[in-house]
């Protein structure tokens, strides 16, 4: 029954990041695979042994119809659980009257759907919170104005909601710092790179730099050293870029965070922290695109399965956190990989999509979007149990810091 549960299901995640720029929850996609019914009660029975009070609050976003049918009826009262109601399904009177039900039982109920689409006071009283988006001339038009010009009726933004799809920086802003948003869902990733590129989008996090500082100056462990490396994809780029640069004329290239604090000592790895403080980031829109790339990586590491090789896990967990400089730095990925001595297998993976790392990477990489079709047929490509994909998801999720989301 657990492996029915997981295996007639294809699951993906997309995070919710409130005004702090933290994580504050995670939508996550389910997918019917239209064949073996999915076990939806024990599913959820499921869900309510893993979760903990400091994991993630989950908002369960059901792909068909009939899946919401499911989650409406058995979905029982959960503080961590919500779930979402497309506005459009409303007009079938029999699936409103399993979202009056399942409301009265004390289920949280989200609403997703067009700002320009609002259901009405009847209808909205049942929900929650909204998962909003913008037309797309309502997004253009919200973009042409003075950040602190009034909306005109018709762009008026509701406070404290939940809004996807905002491929704004600028609209983003409005969302969260003068209207109060809940969340928001994705986050516009590239244009927040496109303002900032330069020399503030390629610094590391100042936070980073400082907690680093803070650890070699308290003695701690080689493991703590690479645990805050790792959660800053610019700020392990430039030190694998440093202790690799003909400055340093080591005799051997340096292939992993772990060997560069061994080559480099307390030393000089002071000096260059000292340094990259002085040039660090604080701007804090960045943040996300941080977290989603260490997102990925633990991702990929956990879905390959390296077993106990503390430097295979490394290399699997780089393969991730490098996958997406390409967008941190503007240029082809090939071109970055080849600055550095990494193993062959990361370049393979993250350039070609081929090789032993390929597998995981790609699947880490389809868990981000909303069409499950593509992890299922990862799945029957790379001969990869999707029980073991679902499993790996939801496990990690848990564990990702997070800060509540308010509703």
């Amino acid at each position: 029954m657990v492996q029915s549960a997981l295996t007639s299901l294809a699951l993906g995640y997309r995070p919710l990041w409130n005004a702090d720029r933290k994580l504050a929850g995670v939508q996550l996609f389910m997918h019917e695979d239209g064949g073996e019914q999915p076990d939806v009660p024990h599913f959820l029975r499921m869900l309510q042994e893993m979760w903990s009070p400091t994991a993630p609050q989950l908002i369960l976003s059901p792909q068909q119809r009939h899946l919401l049918v499911l989650l409406l009826e058995h979905t029982p009262q959960n503080p961590y659980l919500l779930v979402e109601v497309r506005g459009e399904w409303l007009a079938d009177s029999a699936l409103y009257t399993l979202v009056q039900r399942a409301q009265a039982r004390g289920v949280r109920l989200v609403w997703r759907g067009a700002l320009d689409a609002l259901p009405d006071a009847d209808s909205a009283r049942w929900f929650s919170s909204s998962m909003l988006h913008l037309a797309p001339q309502d997004a253009v038009q919200l973009m042409q104005l003075h950040p602190d010009a009034p909306l005109p009726p018709h762009l008026a933004l509701l406070d404290g909601q939940m809004y996807e799809d905002l491929h704004s920086r600028a609209i983003m802003h409005r969302c969260l710092d003068q209207h109060r948003a809940a969340a928001i869902v994705g986050w516009p990733s590239e244009d927040v790179q496109h303002k900032l590129r330069g020399e503030r989008a390629l610094a590391p996090s100042h936070e980073h730099v400082m907690r680093l500082l803070k650890a070699v100056d308290a003695d701690e462990s080689l493991d703590s050293f690479e645990q805050i490396l790792s959660e800053d994809p610019m700020l392990a780029y430039r030190f694998l870029m440093f202790t690799n640069s003909a400055s340093l004329a080591l005799r051997s290239g340096v292939d992993s965070l772990r060997m560069g604090f061994v080559m480099l000592g307390y030393s000089h790895l002071k000096q260059w922290l000292a340094g990259q403080l002085t040039q660090a980031s604080a701007d804090k829109d960045l943040q996300p695109i941080r977290a989603s790339t260490v997102m990925r990586a633990e991702l990929t590491e956990r879905l390959l399965d390296p077993g106990v090789s503390q430097e295979l896990r490394s290399e699997v967990y780089l393969c991730g956190l490098f996958s997406r400089l390409d967008e941190l730095l503007d240029e082809p990925l090939s071109q970055t990989l080849q600055r550095l001595p990494l193993s062959e297998r990361i370049h393979e993976a993250a350039v070609d999509e081929d090789g032993p790392y390929a597998p995981s990477l790609l699947l880490a990489q389809a868990l981000e979007r909303e069409e499950g079709a593509v992890v299922r047929e990862l799945c029957e490509r790379f001969k990869i149990d999707m029980e073991h994909v679902n499993r790996t998801l939801l496990r990690s999720i848990v564990e990702w810091p997070c800060e509540k989301l308010v509703l």
